[in-house]
């Protein structure tokens, strides 16, 4: 398979998730994902979209998440970038650790992790990208 590119643009409203996950699910079925990385996939993607709108952008609807798709024979990229001013991912307490293990947030980083092939952000002056690689093999 040659590389394939698809991209997006959503506003960031919460309300919009459900476009964005279709959108993503759509390409999964196109390229034959199997089933429990699909569902992987699910997961991590709606954590990772639900981050750029939610606390990146600030669910300020005059802001947008860009997610640009690309497919090769071995992987899946996935690139949100949001308007958001970022995060210090070394300040991101374990959600393993005793002390964290009741909190009711901060545990998406660690979902995500554990369902993607890497997990990877770059920091820009333009705001975030959060990139979700699925190995496809």
């Amino acid at each position: 398979m040659s590389e394939k590119i698809y991209t997006k643009e959503i506003p960031s409203d919460p309300e919009l998730l459900p476009v964005a996950e279709e959108y993503i699910l759509n390409i999964a079925q196109e390229i034959n994902l199997d089933k429990d990385k699909f569902n992987h996939l699910t997961l991590a993607f709606s954590e990772a979209a639900a981050n750029s709108i939610v606390h990146g952008n600030k669910s300020d609807k005059n802001k947008t998440v860009k997610i640009t798709v690309t497919v090769d024979d071995d992987t899946m990229t996935i690139s949100l970038m949001d308007q958001g001013k970022g995060f210090n991912v070394d300040e991101v307490p374990d959600p393993t650790k005793p002390e964290n293990i009741l909190k009711d947030h901060g545990r998406g980083i660690h979902i995500m992790k554990s369902f993607l092939r890497e997990l990877k952000y770059n920091f820009t002056p333009e705001g975030t990208e959060t990139i979700l690689v699925v190995s496809l093999r």
